[in-house]
């Protein structure tokens, strides 16, 4: 499986280092926005940054099923009109001290969905795994004296977290589609849904030079890392890549050393090795057995490997990427593999 070197393993990593080293860099801009109006800026800058990221290369229409779009508009709206709204009057309502460990509930909610609910395959191995790095998130982000406020807005906050990872899980059904076109979808509509929301709370828009860092920023931190890690949810499926984005907020603290002058604590440290050796359980797993591959047809980018075996009406050199409506035929083998798109069967 050469998990080191897998391509979802290394996408979801750069996910979360662009993800969690954007979080330091976005407290400086704090000064001179608010935090709702931020966020707004932050997702419209994704949103645009793709848009003419697309432009530039030219990119193809994208082309999705009457179902694939259903999965998208559900996810669209869960994680970019429901989160947001939920989110942002629960914290307007809660001690800062309860809401970062609230917050690290999306990526527990996502690999539950995940495996009771879509039946993503796990063992103990992987469970031990996700807890490690849950325990780590937890290390890193308990306050000395944590308060979590009134019921109903902390229930807003955990309402957003399960709106995100029900939008991670409904995103890994149309994840062999272009990444950044689903990026910058959710970008936009998370952009604009916020930016409506803070004005009307009263929110002012900072000045241009402001504005403009915080839409580059965006771009870095939200629209490539969420680019990146709809191409993790391809290659490794949604458990799996949320369990490696949950690393980001270790990221974060890493890059904050320099840039904000923190200092690496002994918390820093316990929350690594826990990170660490959940990690480690991940990409050294070695899941092998027979499964049966079942017919379907379907486009996306491929090359011709042992899951994609047929003709052209003109050659195409070993090795070429290519996208077409392509068939896949019923057939049983054994190797290694991840939860990925063409590897969705039961255990």
């Amino acid at each position: 499986m050469s998990a080191w070197r897998n391509t979802g393993v290394l996408a979801a990593f750069a996910a979360a280092l662009l993800f969690g080293a954007g979080t330091p860099i976005a407290k400086l801009l704090l000064d001179q926005t608010s935090p709702w109006l931020l966020a707004s800026l932050l997702y419209l800058g994704s949103g645009i940054g793709l848009f003419i990221l697309r432009i530039v290369r030219r990119a193809s229409p994208v082309k999705l099923s009457g179902a694939e779009t259903g999965w998208l508009v559900g996810a669209i709206v869960s994680g970019g009109m429901i989160g947001p709204v939920l989110l942002m009057w629960g914290l307007s309502h809660i001690p800062a001290s309860g809401a970062s460990l609230l917050l690290n509930a999306e990526g527990v909610f996502t690999v539950l969905i995940a495996w009771f609910v879509f039946r993503e395959s796990f063992d103990r191995r992987i469970a031990l795994g996700m807890g490690l790095i849950v325990s780590g998130v937890l290390v890193l982000a308990w306050p000395g004296e944590s308060r979590f406020g009134a019921v109903l807005p902390t229930l807003a906050v955990l309402g957003a977290c399960l709106a995100w990872a029900i939008d991670n899980n409904l995103t890994r059904k149309v994840s062999l589609a272009d990444a950044d076109f689903i990026a910058m979808l959710k970008g936009l509509v998370a952009g604009t849904t916020n930016l409506v929301l803070a004005l009307f709370a009263g929110a002012v828009l900072p000045g241009i030079s402001a504005s403009l860092l915080a839409g580059g920023l965006g771009f870095l931190s939200y629209g490539l890392s969420l680019t990146l890690f709809v191409v993790a949810l391809r290659y490794l499926g949604t458990a799996r890549t949320g369990a490696y984005f949950s690393i980001a907020p270790f990221f974060g603290a890493l890059v904050a050393i320099p840039l904000l002058g923190e200092a690496i604590t002994a918390r820093l440290i316990a929350a690594g090795v826990l990170m660490g050796l959940g990690v480690w359980l991940h990409v050294t797993e070695r899941h092998e057995h027979e499964h049966a591959h079942e017919q379907v047809e379907h486009e996306h980018m491929h090359t011709h490997d042992a899951h994609h075996q047929h003709s052209h009406d003109a050659p195409t050199p070993p090795g070429t990427r290519h996208s077409h409506l392509h068939r896949h035929e019923e057939f049983t083998h054994s190797h290694p593999h991840f939860p990925d798109t063409h590897h969705r069967h039961g255990h």
